[in-house]
């Protein structure tokens, strides 16, 4: 027998093509063996009333049965994907006889039902949109002009779908794969099919526009959601602006006046302002004309509504103002330094502290993408594009950093030093550390050994950040977090002066309406009890002292009162 073996392995040595061609026979035999298996007249899942082979006893196969089990599962899961992805580009898919029946009876296997159930739902789902074809599109002149937002990573047919649908809007459309916009009307020409030809960064199976191509949906859910006026936010009472037709340029009188009405009107015709004047209802911007910085008492405008009994409509006077959903697009564009900068600008801050939303306000008040000291590949997918870049390269408006080194701030030739209480950067930090941008850390980490540990190490360093830079900055304005949120207007205009930028006011005013960008946590998940302990409040008051008496000692405003106490 050995002799046998060796003149076996002998000639295939000899013949080494042999080998290989019988090779692969062998493994073409046993896929088919495996094929034959999987798409036999086996069932995918065993029914509930029948014992299942892997709950046998030693010898019945218990391990290898629910690996092929896996298998067969496996499949089913590919199979309604590729459905999906089908329909997510095409439209509901067919539905088949066999498919529905299955869906009706209910959980008889596991993860294949569920799947089916999946695809019952997403079919449900996508009914709720009408493809409309591919559209031309143009940043100076966008073909859908309200909400819009960017995911350069996981952007979906439906997620944008979605968000449009939430917010009352009437169209979606996608653009360069990654891109969302949402409108009430097309205002833009229909162009070929073929120019729509990028696949969804979160779905490569579908198409999500192409370069300045929309693709673009009709909403058949959205006049349905567009009746909740959650959304629509309350500005105030404000007095009546002295050029009327020029602060507000759409007037329609209404007989039976009442917020819903106003708002819808105003959103219908893309304005982002709803100005309800007793039976007038005005559409317009905030601009230098109706800055909406001077709000007054709101018994001014309290008079009853013609539709409404318990709503305020306002007066000839006295207009009560809503904010729309409708996107102000004149701070929307951003790109980077038409020339290389020859100065180095600090965005720096102790982690926690606003600098995320602080980059969002200066590229909306300047047009120019920030960067990074650091590559946050996140906040690259939310639009920060300047983030790729070296921080040296001069093509963006400022930098952001946390470093707090003698060396490492020296680099730079100014500074915008962001200045945040203590106690809620620490805890923005910690939500950040273990709950992402916008999540929230869990309650075990609040209640276990990483708080106490984070405070112990992160409480010092928010102490030692601010002194480095005030100690070897150079021209280091300060703005504290709490103060740019009060005062955004005021305070925006202080950063952008200092970046050598000449910003429009009606662009820090559509700033101060878009304020909120895609990293701002929902404030939902307030906790429920104080996280810092005695100790904890001792130590971190008495770094807020020593940041005070600094400021203090620059000739500069100390810190704000509701620093301490919390």
């Amino acid at each position: 027998m050995a002799k046998l073996w060796f003149k076996f392995q002998r000639y295939f040595r000899r013949k080494p093509v042999r080998f290989f061609t019988f090779l692969a026979l062998y493994l073409t035999a046993g896929s088919l063996v495996f094929l034959h298996s999987g798409f036999g007249g086996q069932p995918a899942a065993v029914s509930q009333s029948q014992p299942s082979p892997a709950a046998g006893g030693p010898g019945e196969g218990a391990a290898e049965l629910p690996f092929l089990g896996d298998l067969h599962l496996a499949r089913g899961f590919r199979d309604v994907g590729d459905a999906s992805s089908i329909a997510r580009r095409y439209g509901p898919p067919f539905k088949s006889k066999d498919v529905n029946e299955r869906a009706k009876l209910g959980d008889y296997g596991g993860a294949w039902s569920r799947a089916l159930k999946g695809r019952a739902v997403r079919e449900k789902e996508e009914e709720r949109a009408k493809y409309m074809g591919c559209y031309l599109d143009d940043t100076q002149s966008r073909a859908l002009r309200g909400v819009s937002f960017f995911d350069y990573k996981k952007m979906t047919v439906f997620r944008c779908q979605d968000n449009c649908a939430e917010r009352g809007y009437l169209y979606a459309g996608l653009e360069f794969g990654a891109e969302c916009y949402c409108g009430h009307k097309i205002q833009a020409a229909n162009v070929s099919e073929a120019e729509c030809d990028m696949g969804c960064k979160g779905e490569p199976g579908s198409v999500c526009g192409g370069a300045n191509r929309l693709s673009v949906y009709r909403l058949q859910l959205a006049r349905e959601s567009a009746r909740r006026y959650g959304s629509a936010v309350f500005r105030g009472c404000f007095r009546r602006p002295d050029n009327l037709s020029l602060a507000l340029p759409v007037t329609v009188a209404m007989s039976n006046m009442s917020v819903d009405k106003c708002v819808d009107l105003c959103t219908e015709k893309e304005f982002p302002l709803a100005a309800l004047a007793g039976t007038a209802c005005h559409c317009g911007f905030p601009t230098t004309r109706f800055p909406l910085h001077e709000r007054e008492d709101e018994q001014l405008c309290a008079q009853r509504c013609g539709a409404e009994e318990f709503e305020s409509c306002g007066t000839p006077s006295y207009f009560i103002v809503y904010q729309t959903q409708v996107q102000d697009n004149r701070c929307m564009d951003r790109r980077f330094l038409p020339a290389k900068s020859k100065q180095l600008i600090a965005l720096a801050s102790f982690p926690g502290a606003g600098n995320t939303w602080a980059r969002h306000l200066i590229e909306l008040a300047t047009g120019f993408y920030t960067g990074s000291y650091y590559f946050d590949g996140s906040l690259y997918n939310k639009g920060f594009k300047g983030e790729r870049d070296h921080w040296r390269s001069g093509r963006t408006i400022c930098i952001k950093t946390h470093e707090s080194g003698q060396k490492e701030i020296e680099a730079f030739d100014a500074a915008i030093l962001l200045i945040r209480n203590p106690y809620k950067a620490l805890m923005a930090e910690f939500n950040r550390k273990y709950g992402g941008h916008i999540g929230f850390a869990a309650h075990a980490h609040w209640k276990g050994k990483e708080w106490p540990e984070f405070v112990r190490n992160y409480a010092p360093w928010w102490a030692t950040h601010t002194l480095d830079w005030l100690k070897f900055g150079r021209r280091v304005l300060v703005v504290h977090f709490e103060d740019l949120k009060r005062d955004l207007f005021a305070q925006l205009g202080r950063m952008v002066r200092l970046l050598g930028v000449a910003a429009r006011e009606d662009r820090l005013l559509c700033v101060e309406s878009q304020k909120d960008g895609n990293f701002k946590r929902s404030g939902l998940r307030k906790l429920e009890f104080d996280p810092y302990t005695a100790d904890m409040h001792r130590t971190i008051a008495a770094y807020i002292k020593m940041v005070d008496a600094a400021l203090r000692g620059r000739n500069l405003t100390g810190v704000p009162d509701d620093y301490c106490p919390r």
